[in-house]
């Protein structure tokens, strides 16, 4: 009797803890990007309690999931990263039972090069690199890469960049000269890399939560994402952003439910909550980033909709290019470099 009531006291515990795996979930997402409140909102309407953890740039997300055993549901990779999380099969496809409202994803963002008819992932957030100057201290053209690249002496030593080796080396290459991020061309590559170096000696960091060393002024100057932008900018009117007119990234990160998750019902779920737009508009009201789901709009921010952040000045919209995946010899010419520099 007393083993029978052992074992029913055991069975009783797992139960339990098997009702509350079934109530969480845990994303993988960059850090400084997930709306409290949207979390908030949905553990109350769903009961399932989130946890997030924090990534800097899509290498270390990949890097990590990568080695297994990291208990990750769900992951936020940039566009140029997701057909290489496919490829490895690291992620599973979007359940249509569960994820039903993909037909809510803006019609340019609903069936494209890098998931086709969305069968993987859905939009989280989308945008543009570009330069971020304190204008108190730099009084001259903010559309220009040399800010960051041959620094003037203003801004010498007050300058960071973001650790996201894709953005970095698309604006270090289209300033050399190249019309695409995936370029062979040695000298371009050669230029693009000999710039790099040369302009690290008079960077203070390459850091990626900097949104309150540039309000408080600590930095002045940096490579940065325009929603980051706009945030420091609220707290410090003197910050402008500017788009390179040699070239800047266009870019969109994409939530996709990871192969092995261990709460993948729980992330479908999460999924499909994010498509509706009042949902959708939490996520860039707190980030400050357009997210590409149809009728988000009227639940936005009144200050989004004319934000130099997010409407770009018509004579440098061509300049932004939508990057795609670069093949592997030129991605491992690309990391040399980058792996050099952060040397």
């Amino acid at each position: 009797m007393k083993r029978t009531l052992i074992s029913t006291l055991a069975l009783i515990a797992a139960s339990a803890t098997a009702a509350q795996a079934d109530g969480v979930l845990n994303i993988y997402n960059w850090g400084n990007y997930t709306s409290p409140e949207l979390i908030e909102q949905f553990t109350r309407d769903t009961g399932i309690q989130v946890t997030i953890t924090d990534f800097d740039s899509n290498d270390t997300a990949l890097a990590r999931v990568r080695q297994g055993g990291h208990g990750f549901d769900i992951v936020v990779p940039t566009h140029s990263y997701v057909q290489t999380w496919i490829q490895e099969g690291l992620l599973q496809p979007l359940d249509p039972a569960i994820v039903t409202d993909r037909n809510n994803i803006a019609p340019q963002w609903r069936d494209v090069d890098f998931d086709p008819g969305r069968e993987y992932t859905v939009p989280w957030q989308w945008g543009t690199t570009g330069i971020l100057v304190n204008t108190s201290v730099y009084h001259g053209d903010i559309n220009t890469a040399d800010i960051v690249l041959n620094p003037p002496p203003e801004l010498d030593g007050r300058i960071n960049v973001i650790p996201e080796m894709s953005d970095v080396m698309a604006i270090a290459i289209y300033a050399a000269g190249g019309d695409s991020v995936c370029t062979t061309d040695m000298d371009v590559l050669r230029r693009a890399r000999d710039t790099l170096m040369a302009a690290k000696p008079h960077w203070l960091s390459i850091d990626y939560g900097t949104i309150d060393n540039y309000a408080a002024g600590d930095i002045l100057a940096g490579i940065y994402w325009n929603g980051a932008s706009m945030r420091a900018r609220l707290q410090n009117a003197d910050l402008a952003y500017g788009y390179p007119a040699t070239g800047y990234p266009v870019w969109m990160d994409n939530a996709a439910v990871l192969a092995d998750a261990q709460n993948p019902e729980n992330a479908m779920i999460f999924i499909n909550y994010i498509l509706q737009p009042e949902h959708a508009a939490m996520l860039s009201n707190f980030a400050r980033y357009a997210n590409g789901i149809t009728g988000s709009e009227e639940f936005m921010d009144e200050g989004m909709r004319n934000a130099p952040e997010i409407v770009i000045p018509a004579e440098l919209v061509s300049a932004g290019r939508f990057s795609p995946a670069c093949p592997q010899d030129v991605q491992e010419i690309r990391t040399q470099i980058w792996t050099e520099l952060l040397q």
